[in-house]
């Protein structure tokens, strides 16, 4: 989680996810005393995964450019075929679940996060 900087005033964003994680790190504390099931922490584990963002055909075919790749190779890396990137980046389809997943990781990490 980002630091926010002294002085400078949180976001309400910013105060939830602090919030999210003091409760996250409560609750894995409490597994490690034997005050809570496995099935609640992994309950609060599911609850703490971020939302995967979906993304335009803009915002696809901006994250394909910052990795400095061609269509064909990025296809490859994300294990789709060429045309079903073209489809995505000119808005005829847009990508399933598991495909925005990969481009969130691609979006945060770059290409050398699927490798």
């Amino acid at each position: 989680m980002a630091k926010v900087k002294k002085g400078v005033r949180a976001t309400s964003t910013q105060k939830e996810n602090r919030i999210s994680e003091a409760v996250y790190e409560t609750a894995k504390d409490l597994y490690a005393a034997g005050a809570i099931s496995q099935t609640t922490m992994r309950e609060f584990d599911r609850l703490c995964l971020p939302k995967v963002p979906r993304y335009s055909s803009r915002q696809i075919k901006a994250i394909r450019d910052r990795c400095n790749a061609s269509q064909q190779v990025f296809a490859a890396y994300m294990n789709i075929s060429p045309s079903s990137l073209q489809k995505w980046e000119t808005g005829a389809r847009k990508p399933d679940n598991v495909a925005l997943k990969l481009l969130s990781l691609v979006d945060r990490k770059g290409l050398q996060a699927l490798i």
